[in-house]
């Protein structure tokens, strides 16, 4: 992995390091090691490296909700009433505020944000976008698509994908 500027070259093993973590972010390190063909101190100082340049934002488990409580997944789409730059800094800090609120994204083409939304239910999530509503974050309009079924998940793009988006065969 070297640093060219702003940005980070990644090889093969990188890829790979990153690859099986993204599959088994479990995996030990020694077992990591061995799949990547590498000995552990190497292995563990890419690992080290990785995480400091900010490519592994974190180690998480994907929880089964249904299995332990009822939920609703809600997908909205939000208009802001301005378009000035600190307008969409409320906005930004009041939906990364929102522990509901599991992922946020700035869009182009007239929607300015997609926003997916985890609540209890359809009336815990009506509160929650009522609260946000009356607390003047610059909302001018939303749209609702309540989540009858969930089709596929996935955490990121397959190693292909990225070894294609950055060049190096894996």
């Amino acid at each position: 992995m070297k640093q060219e500027g702003a940005t980070l070259r990644l090889d093969a093993i990188d890829l790979r390091i990153l690859a099986t973590l993204q599959r088994e972010s479990r995996i030990s390190k020694a077992a990591l090691a061995e799949r990547v063909a590498l000995s552990a101190t190497p292995c563990w100082q890419r690992l080290k490296r990785l995480e400091r340049a900010g490519l592994i934002r974190g180690y998480r488990a994907d929880l089964a909700l249904e299995k332990i409580a009822g939920f609703a997944t809600v997908l909205v789409e939000i208009v802001l009433k301005q378009h000035r730059y600190e307008d969409f800094l409320r906005f930004e800090r009041a939906a990364r505020e929102t522990p509901e609120v599991v992922r946020c994204w700035a869009r182009g083409g007239g929607i300015d944000y997609l926003l997916e939304f985890v609540a209890a239910d359809i009336e815990a999530y009506q509160r929650l976008i009522d609260r946000l509503l009356i607390a003047e974050i610059g909302i001018d309009r939303y749209f609702t698509y309540v989540v009858t079924r969930t089709v596929k998940t996935a955490p990121q793009p397959p190693l292909g994908l990225i070894a294609r988006a950055t060049g190096v065969a894996a």
